[in-house]
């Protein structure tokens, strides 16, 4: 079984940053596509960033360049830095990844619990 488990949400004021982990255990032969989304209720969740695992790391529109995306497979560790953040960016944030469990064709998606973001103005 694989779990993701964020954690680094919290409270900040406008243009503060904060620095999303996102952490990766169980039965994980290898790790593909990870990315991390947000959602605000009431809304759909939308992408913030995809890092495939070979290839370019793209981002949301909204992003800016304000937030970097990065990730450590030998760690199994997942990173969303967000700087200048604001207002809007107020949501609960979501790891997601494609991991293989075993040797062969045995990809699964999962996703973590999320972590609440707050943004005052």
């Amino acid at each position: 079984q694989v779990q993701l488990v964020e954690s680094g949400g919290g409270s900040v004021q406008a243009g503060g940053s904060l620095r999303l982990s996102c952490a990766a255990s169980g039965r994980i032969f290898d790790i593909r596509g990870v990315a991390w989304y947000r959602q605000v209720p009431g809304k759909e969740r939308e992408l913030v960033a995809n890092m495939p695992d070979t290839g370019v790391t793209t981002y949301g529109d909204f992003v800016e360049g304000r937030f970097t995306a990065t990730r450590d497979d030998a760690k199994r560790l997942f990173y969303l830095q967000m700087n200048n953040l604001k207002s809007e960016d107020t949501a609960v944030y979501f790891c997601n990844a494609d991991i293989n469990v075993r040797n062969g064709p045995f990809t699964f998606n999962y996703w973590g619990q999320g972590t609440q973001v707050t943004v005052s103005s």
